[in-house]
């Protein structure tokens, strides 16, 4: 599925990279919209990829392109189910597709059901309608377990409140880590409402670069292609906790997701790495790049803080995201005040901890977790057995 995408990425590379603008950015979407419907293990038809070529090289318009694939299924009296499948992909590409041709859209909640209507567009009969029901998914990187969906009954309020809060965001003079973790909490916690019965990943990713890009990013290249199932992969464990499992709310793969995308850094985006029991192979996710010394880079290795506070917070912090009263427990400190100045702002100020809510230090959910620099420290104490 993802294999497939990439492939047909590559396919077209040469309009991406050496075609006129105009065939470029339609290269650009139908890359994207094609490879998104890997999320849902959907693969497209050769005859949708035949008329997505016609569409870049400019021989007809995408609407054009729409109403050749809508007659092609409609000439069609039999199916088969690998057809119907085939059916919904290529639909669905060509109405993204469309959609990605164009830089407008309604950030609000009417907005995201409007356009899932348009994605799901003479697919689903439901297109645009928020869901009436609990759902929940097995999921393979859960070992089958499912994330804890909203309940149906709060889904408009929850979308309203999540957007609302996004409106009032200011963006101004943040660092790049403050950047990536909160566009990370935004888009995970708008796919964890999951308002729609269906297509809430593809939804969710449209809606994500299309913001993206009203936020000035130009969100024009392969990460949506050729990664897409490792972004909902990533959705997943973002969004998945078990007490039983010990397993707590794991950002960070969205997060390199997304420093891939908007700082352009190299972490290997393979699923394997985000699975909750991940063989030795595949316990350490790694960074492709050489680091270099912009802001925007993050350290493939680095020495051990010589603080041992700062490390026992490190420790206690895991992959977790813990309150100030849970780290404490975990390190073992009764004593708020020094626990404070002598173990975790030193840890926020090197650079290892951060805060769930950076613009909202007295959020009443304020949780605490590693930066990227304080992953690579517990991943280098991990190898060492500390």
């Amino acid at each position: 599925m993802e294999t497939e995408a990439r492939q047909l990425y590559l396919d077209f590379d040469q309009y991406i990279r050496q075609g006129e603008p105009s065939r470029r950015k339609r290269a650009e979407a139908w890359s994207i919209a094609i490879g998104l419907q890997a999320v849902d293990g959907l693969t497209t038809s050769a005859y949708l990829q035949q008329t997505a070529r016609r569409n870049i090289e400019g021989d007809i318009s995408i609407d054009e392109a729409r109403e050749l694939i809508r007659s092609y299924y409609l000439s069609k009296t039999t199916r088969e189910t690998l057809e119907e499948d085939q059916e919904e992909a290529d639909k669905v590409s060509a109405n993204i597709a469309k959609i990605l041709s164009s830089s407008t859209m309604d950030f609000s909640t009417n907005g995201l059901a409007a356009l899932h209507r348009r994605i799901f567009e003479g697919v689903f009969k439901h297109a645009g309608k928020m869901r009436d029901y609990d759902i929940s998914k097995r999921e393979w990187v859960l070992d089958g377990d499912t994330v804890a969906y909203l309940n149906w009954e709060d889904l408009c309020r929850a979308l309203d409140y999540d957007i609302a809060q996004e409106k009032a965001f200011s963006y101004k003079g943040i660092t790049p880590d403050i950047l990536i973790s909160h566009l990370a909490a935004f888009i995970s916690g708008l796919w964890q409402i999951h308002p729609f019965a269906e297509g809430n990943t593809r939804t969710t990713a449209v809606f994500a670069i299309l913001y993206l890009r009203s936020l000035g990013f130009p969100v024009n290249n392969d990460m949506f292609a050729r990664h897409s199932w490792y972004f909902r992969n990533a959705l997943v464990r973002a969004n998945y906790k078990s007490a039983v499992k010990g397993i707590d709310y794991t950002p960070v793969y969205l997060e390199r997701f997304l420093r891939n995308l908007l700082l352009g850094e190299q972490w290997d985006l393979r699923n394997r790495y985000l699975h909750i029991h991940p063989s030795p192979e595949w316990s350490v996710q790694p960074r492709l790049d050489t680091p270099t010394s912009t802001p925007t880079s993050t350290p493939t290795s680095l020495s051990l803080p010589d603080n041992t506070n700062i490390l026992n917070v490190i420790l206690a912090i895991g992959r977790n995201q813990l309150s100030v009263k849970e780290i404490m427990q975990v390190v073992g400190l009764r004593d708020r005040e020094n626990f404070m100045e002598y173990s975790l702002h030193p840890s926020i100020a090197g650079g290892y901890v951060r805060l769930r809510y950076p613009d909202k230090p007295r959020h009443p959910q304020q949780r605490y977790l590693l930066t990227e620099k304080g992953t690579l420290v517990l991943e280098s104490l991990s190898k060492k057995n500390v």
